[in-house]
């Protein structure tokens, strides 16, 4: 029971960034004097520091606020999208610290290419790093179907990777001695969403994020719904167009992604195919902002088939919110008049009397934030286990 209370604190305080001692009292339902003690063991742990601060309400009485230690424990978090390859060292409190980010080749199975850089990347940012400051985990997120178990990315049809090691791979170049934990993309942008950007206080959400493909994640009741394997909430390969749908990377026809995915897009704005990537995305919805004819009607027609879609998921969800990011988060403006349509014409009254819609608050961090928050889950779990504290882990000097 000691070793949940003290989880439970420091994640309240991991989220919150700095909550008073009656705040954690209040939400955790615990005494003032438990409370007291594990505030002075997680502090002597160099986990968190308490800071008295003057309360005006009660005459002068100091209020106590926990804060967490940002600069002394962290985690490193990668994000493996289709154009692009980020590392990041993240602080306890969800604090980007520093970054660095390469570009990714559209090139297929390129798994040497993507754990190779991203140890680079990640040397980069611990050489970087304080002394003082100790990596207690490793997260990343990657475009495709994971298996939880060892991070293998099962299936990730946009350039063909099937059955590959990345999780172990990843951890085998960093040689830190520390598990790469290892989620998909739209998983982890729910989980970001719902913990720190546009969801927070929703307990019901679902997020769409459109890379080349559309993908999603969904939140019920607070906790991923990630299915009996992990390979839950593939949004983007639910079929909206079954009679003359477009071909889809997945080897089926009609999908969300191949309806209102990049190359859709492209293509219903007469782009021609060598044209490709979230330059050209943006592109398009600047000129239909512009007046470009062809470009609005691109828009209205991944509009309307988004729509479908989020349509369909608010009757079988009942979110409080939808939220769109990555490639969505560009054309959000100009898709959006169609996907409100669809959602007045095809959600059952009850269901949309209280949806939201909202463009991710955490903008293009989304996916890395959420990768962040999977480093620190075992600290969470036992903030004062064999992961923290102790010295500072060095990267091996092998490949």
């Amino acid at each position: 029971m000691r070793r949940h209370n003290r989880g439970a604190f420091l994640r309240l305080v991991h989220l919150s960034g700095g909550v008073s001692r009656a705040e954690l009292a209040r939400r955790m339902n615990l005494n003032r004097s438990t409370i007291k003690t594990l505030t002075a063991e997680l502090s002597a742990a160099g986990l968190v520091r308490e800071v008295a601060q003057t309360d005006n309400r009660h005459q002068g009485r100091p209020s106590f606020v926990v804060w967490p230690e940002t600069e002394r424990f962290h985690v490193l978090a990668f994000d493996v999208a289709v154009d692009r390859l980020v590392a990041a060292r993240i602080g306890l409190g969800g604090v980007v610290l520093d970054r660095e980010v390469a570009a990714r080749r559209r090139s297929g199975v390129d798994l040497d290419y993507v754990v190779t850089t991203l140890a680079e990347l990640g040397r980069r940012l611990a050489e970087a790093a304080p002394s003082t400051s100790t990596c207690v985990g490793v997260g990343a997120s990657y475009c495709g179907m994971i298996r939880p178990a060892d991070g293998t990315v099962r299936f990730g049809p946009d350039l063909g990777w099937v059955d590959q090691a990345f999780g172990a791979e990843l951890a085998r170049r960093l040689g830190l001695g520390l598990r790469v934990r290892v989620g998909n993309e739209a998983h982890l942008g729910a989980l970001a969403e719902h913990l720190r950007g546009a969801g927070m206080g929703a307990q019901n959400l679902v997020y769409l994020h459109g890379d080349v493909g559309v993908g999603g994640g969904i939140i019920v009741g607070g906790t991923v719904l990630d299915g009996d394997a992990g390979y839950g909430c593939e949004l983007g390969h639910m079929v909206v167009n079954p009679h003359d749908g477009r071909p889809c990377g997945c080897g089926s026809s009609g999908c969300l992604e191949a309806e209102a995915g990049e190359r859709a897009l492209l293509d219903a704005a007469r782009r021609p195919p060598e044209v490709f990537g979230r330059d050209a995305v943006r592109e398009v919805a600047d000129a239909a902002a512009a007046g470009d004819a062809d470009a609005r009607a691109a828009l209205d027609y991944v509009g309307d088939w988004l729509g479908i879609g989020v349509a369909n998921l608010i009757n079988l969800f009942n979110p409080a919110v939808v939220v769109f990011g990555g490639m969505l988060r560009d054309v959000y403006a100009g898709v959006l008049p169609r996907v409100r349509s669809r959602v007045a014409r095809n959600v059952l009254p009850v269901a949309k009397e209280k949806v939201r819609l909202s463009v991710s608050a955490l903008g293009d961090d989304t996916t890395l934030i959420g990768a962040g928050e999977l480093g620190f889950s075992r600290l969470l779990r036992d903030p004062l286990g064999d992961v923290a504290p102790g010295p500072q882990r060095q990267f091996s000097s092998g490949p």
